[in-house]
């Protein structure tokens, strides 16, 4: 059954008052009476319709700066009573009650203005009390009422008053209310994640309003949507839509991007880098971070931290990857890069990300602070005889940026500013170890000179012994294996320098 309802008053108290103006004008067309306050009863009468003061039908101002305005029986009570229920009936003609079928309500702007840096009082002031309540009020009595609670929903109500000549139906109005209180969740949700800012009381509390629904998820049998806004944090200039394995990579390596300043040029498959290189000109680090595994780099994700100019994008262009990302391009290497209408090129924007990252697991979800410690040489501990030089130190730190990013238990080795290799998600860091040599092996690195980092301690002499066989003669872990001695002794006896920084980087 549609159980039509026609609307006959409405309420409209707005906050942004953008395309408003056709609402009212159909409304008034359709000889619906109309109830305003404030700013909102100033714009309608600037257009020359017919609106009742809300104050009017209250006999009560405004009161409190604006605070209090549509807080009312008489205002709540046409809203709530329940058109179909005799008691409701005599009560509203006892008291004098109009009927309100629609109301048009916004809420104060408290994200934006927390946003904008704005002083606590004026944050609190954008936390809206009369708004919130109205709209709980309207979309609880969707038997009766239309609710629409954002101005994104314009479109969706001018088209039901064109269509439908003014009434809605019960479908039209319970999705509408669905709407108006995934708006009341979100709103209070903003609120108090800005609280807990400093209570720190443990509750979780995320919600995002954007949504794209993806082709598919992890696999074609599982369904897939991003809960986010991708325009806010890139610009797209060619190709399909982000897959989830898309975005899971793009995830990754705007991460690992983050801990480089110098130019460097990043290939990820699977979340992990295959090559990374940093060098004084981006062309000259894709061709060293190409190097690195050109094997897996077929069908990656590409991303650098400096202009592409059309001598890097002719190289690329030469690879078939499914995502470049970068700060800006050339027009002559965009033009080359765009040859291939299915590549993906993304402009990444500066965009504040979440200090916070969680994940379902179980009956629940766990979050924690994102790993954002990178070391630096201050943090570097010798704890051998011989200490590494100054160009295995550069190197050293390049190499730890790297094993943070990359699943564990994992190896990475290094040589002048270039990954040459890494075993990954490897459940023993021996076997990490030894794919990475094999892997350097095959692709021709020689491992003389070159530096390890570790993910986590070594439980046993034995990982610094096999690098040192390999040729690796710099390590930097984290320490705290309470055989830390047993690899020191090794290192000190066969002239291999190790610097530790207490800081374990797992990535699970």
């Amino acid at each position: 059954m549609s159980n039509s309802k026609t609307i006959k008053s409405a309420l409209i108290s707005v906050y942004y008052k953008d395309n408003l103006e056709p609402i009212i004008k159909k409304l008034h067309g359709l000889n619906v009476k109309l109830y305003s306050t404030g700013g909102t009863l100033s714009f309608i009468e600037k257009l020359g319709i017919p609106v009742t003061a809300v104050d009017s039908v209250t006999s009560y101002p405004e009161i409190f700066g604006g605070r209090v305005k549509t807080l009312h029986p008489a205002i709540f009570g046409g809203i709530l009573n329940r058109r179909d229920n005799e008691s409701d009936k005599k009560e509203k003609e006892q008291h004098h009650i109009p009927d309100i079928d629609l109301v048009i309500v916004d809420l104060y702007p408290f994200e934006e203005t927390l946003a904008g840096g704005a002083k606590e009082e004026d944050i609190i002031e954008k936390i809206d009390i009369g708004g919130i309540s109205l709209i709980r009020a309207a979309a609880k009595n969707f038997n009766d009422v239309v609710i629409v609670s954002s101005r994104h929903d314009y479109t969706e109500l001018l088209s039901l008053l064109e269509n439908k000549n003014g009434s809605s139906d019960l479908p039209d109005r319970k999705r509408f209310a669905a709407k108006a209180f995934a708006t009341s969740s979100h709103y209070d949700s903003a609120i108090f994640n800005y609280f807990n800012t400093t209570e720190n009381i443990p509750q979780f509390k995320q919600s995002i309003q954007q949504a794209q629904v993806l082709r598919y998820g992890e696999n074609p049998h599982q369904q897939g949507v991003f809960y986010g806004d991708l325009n806010k944090m890139f610009t797209k200039l060619n190709g399909k839509e982000l897959s989830y394995n898309n975005l899971l990579d793009v995830d990754a390596a705007v991460s690992l991007m983050a801990d480089f300043t110098e130019p460097t040029f990043a290939i990820l498959k699977h979340n992990n880098a295959c090559g990374v290189a940093s060098r004084s000109t981006i062309h000259q680090a894709y061709t060293d971070a190409l190097a690195g595994d050109p094997v897996s780099a077929f069908g990656g994700i590409l991303i650098a931290n400096k202009t592409i100019d059309l001598a890097t994008a002719t190289e690329v262009n030469k690879l078939f990857c499914e995502v470049v990302i970068a700060p800006a391009y050339d027009d002559d290497a965009l033009s080359v890069l765009k040859s291939k209408p299915n590549r993906i090129i993304l402009i990444q924007n500066k965009v504040t990300l979440s200090p916070k990252s969680f994940r379902t697991l179980l009956n629940g979800v766990i979050e924690q602070d994102k790993d954002f410690k990178s070391e630096t040489e201050a943090d570097l501990k010798p704890v051998t005889t011989k200490t590494p030089t100054p160009s295995e130190v550069k190197d050293l730190l390049f190499a730890n940026k790297l094993v943070k990013h990359t699943k564990s238990n994992t190896i990475v080795f290094a040589k002048n500013g270039q990954l040459l290799s890494s075993g990954t998600g490897q459940t023993s860091r021996v076997d990490a170890l030894v794919q990475a040599i094999t892997k350097a092996n095959n692709f021709g690195f020689d491992l003389k000179g070159a530096v390890m980092a570790s993910d986590a301690f070594f439980p046993f002499p034995d990982c610094v012994e096999i690098a040192h066989k390999a040729g690796i003669t710099a390590v930097i872990q984290p320490g705290g294996s309470i055989k830390d001695k047993d690899s020191i002794e090794y290192c000190n006896t066969n002239g291999v320098s190790m610097v530790m920084t207490g800081v374990r980087h797992f990535k699970h």
